[in-house]
């Protein structure tokens, strides 16, 4: 327990008396220390909570001086005012301006009596300060006892428990998305939106550190947690004490163990689901239930779904003996992207890593707090059955995520022109190959890209097109259909024409014209 000035009222053997009516709140003050000085002006010296003891030898009894000494005792920090009385002292009571000034600036002014030295007064502080930090020192031992006791049983919850019961701080494991994993509170739970913007800032940082901010008047604290990789963020709510705040480096890293542990009990789980997203692209006759029970048995349930692809990157020449392999570091951003994916459906494979996620999530999110600086390629939302497409598409678009730093998406309207501008032509038989590649994996898709290269090249004239090709109108217009049902396109949208047009000539191996006649209004 905190040393308070009224406990040393409370001791016999001191002897200390107030000069006046005192405030209870005054008297419950922290004392940190014991010193003794005469100076007039001592403030500069103090650091705050002294007791500061003085037999007031060159202290001036104008009231005016006695203010200003007592103002600048209490702006250094001080938690009381003490002097000495006795014979052969300057003083064998308090001077009545000295008591008015204490009293005018809040500051409790004590008496010391003749028989009781400084010395006796110092000893009992430092005396209480060491019983303090003893006690602390205790606490903070059965409190580590008590969490690594938990950390034997099951899961962070039980840890977060005993924290939250032996030092009154609430606490919450997050994961590395900010999204809830256990939290140590019984009743309410973590203040998530207060802390959203904090967890948001250390978990940008990765382990590199941790930070604190007040938030509707309670102190919010987040440590990162993991070894080599962010496998999670603690959240302490409220502020710990000495003995507290002395633990918390074992706290995080019992939870960091318990997260490691957990990561490595999921990669049977990691890879069945690896297996899984494999079996589901080398089925080449994928029936449409078929495929929504796989992606179901993962936890994915979206309607539609979209193909993913990142590259994972090798270590650089100058990374030193202790840097994971190309293969390990691929294998972790693929553990940290499939715990950002509902339904986790992700594999590493030939250097790059395919993932397949439902349509609604923020997939750019994502890449930007996984994969930061990696090429990566976002294929169209398609039906599961056709997630291949999708895969195929994405991968197409390494290249151009490659040139342009960014990750690229299928549909973009700005890709086009983007490849038009840089005129590279891998770069561009790598966008035509993203879309034109639904039509490479149907039965008869060289007709159906012939049937729409000659459409968009007439200007979209029926009867032309049936002409070139030697057809009835009407099977130009079922080939069209099914090619824009494959490709998830609009033959009545501009962008979407420009970009197929674009497509086939990139196939054909002509150079663009500064603009298709398909592509006006």
């Amino acid at each position: 327990m905190p040393l308070h000035i009224s406990d040393l009222l409370a001791r016999p053997d001191l002897n200390l008396s107030v000069t006046y009516d005192v405030p209870a709140q005054l008297l419950a003050r922290t004392v940190e220390a014991a010193t003794v000085s005469d100076l007039l002006v001592p403030g500069k010296w103090l650091q705050g909570g002294e007791l500061l003891m003085t037999i007031g030898l060159l202290l001036p009894m104008e009231p005016a001086a006695c203010r200003a000494y007592v103002r600048d005792v209490a702006e250094g920090g001080a938690a009381c005012l003490a002097l000495g009385l006795g014979q052969g002292l300057p003083y064998q009571e308090a001077p009545e301006p000295l008591v008015r000034a204490a009293e005018e600036a809040g500051l409790p002014l004590l008496t010391v009596p003749d028989e009781v030295p400084f010395i006796a007064v110092t000893k009992a502080v430092f005396d209480a300060r060491a019983d303090e930090q003893r006690a602390a020192l205790h606490r903070a031992f059965a409190t580590q006892r008590r969490l690594t006791v938990a950390a034997a049983g099951d899961g962070l919850r039980p840890m977060l428990e005993e924290w939250t019961a032996a030092t009154g701080v609430g606490a919450a494991v997050l994961d590395p998305l900010g999204r809830l994993l256990a939290a140590g509170e019984r009743e309410a739970g973590p203040p998530l939106e207060e802390a959203r913007d904090l967890v948001e800032r250390v978990a940008a940082r990765g382990l590199r550190g941790s930070a604190s901010s007040t938030a509707a008047g309670r102190q919010l604290e987040v440590q990162p947690l993991g070894a080599r990789r962010l496998r999670g963020l603690l959240l302490l709510t409220g502020r710990p004490d000495d003995a507290a705040r002395s633990v918390v480096p074992g706290l995080v890293s019992l939870l960091s163990l318990e997260l490691e542990r957990r990561h490595l009990r999921d990669e049977p789980e990691r890879r069945r689901r690896s297996a899984l997203l494999s079996e589901l692209l080398a089925d080449e006759e994928l029936s449409a239930g078929r495929a929504r029970d796989m992606l179901a048995s993962a936890g994915l349930t979206a309607e539609r779904v979209r193909g993913v692809v990142v590259e994972a990157g090798g270590r650089k020449s100058g990374a030193g003996r202790g840097a994971p392999s190309p293969e390990s570091a691929a294998h972790d951003m693929a553990a940290d992207l499939a715990l950002a994916m509902p339904g986790g459906l992700v594999r590493v494979t030939d250097g790059v890593i395919e993932a397949v996620v439902g349509e609604d999530l923020d997939i750019r999110e994502v890449l930007g707090r996984f994969a930061p600086r990696r090429a990566a390629g976002i294929g169209p939302a398609t039906a599961p059955e056709a997630v291949r497409v999708s895969l195929r598409q994405a991968t197409g678009l390494l290249a151009v995520s490659r040139t342009s730093g960014a990750p690229a998406e299928a549909r973009q309207s700005e890709a086009s022109r983007l490849l038009l501008d840089l005129g590279d032509r891998r770069t561009l038989h790598g966008y035509a190959d993203t879309v034109l590649g639904p039509l490479d994996l149907a039965d008869n898709g060289e007709e159906l890209i012939a049937t729409l290269a000659a459409w968009l090249e007439t200007g979209g004239a029926w009867d032309a097109t049936s002409r070139r090709l030697g057809v009835h109108r009407h099977t130009v217009r079922n080939r069209l259909d099914k090619a824009m049902d494959l490709t998830g396109r609009r033959l009545d949208d501009p962008d979407d024409r420009f970009d197929l047009w674009l497509a086939t000539r990139i196939r054909r191996g002509g150079t663009p014209s500064p603009g298709p006649p398909s592509a006006r209004p």
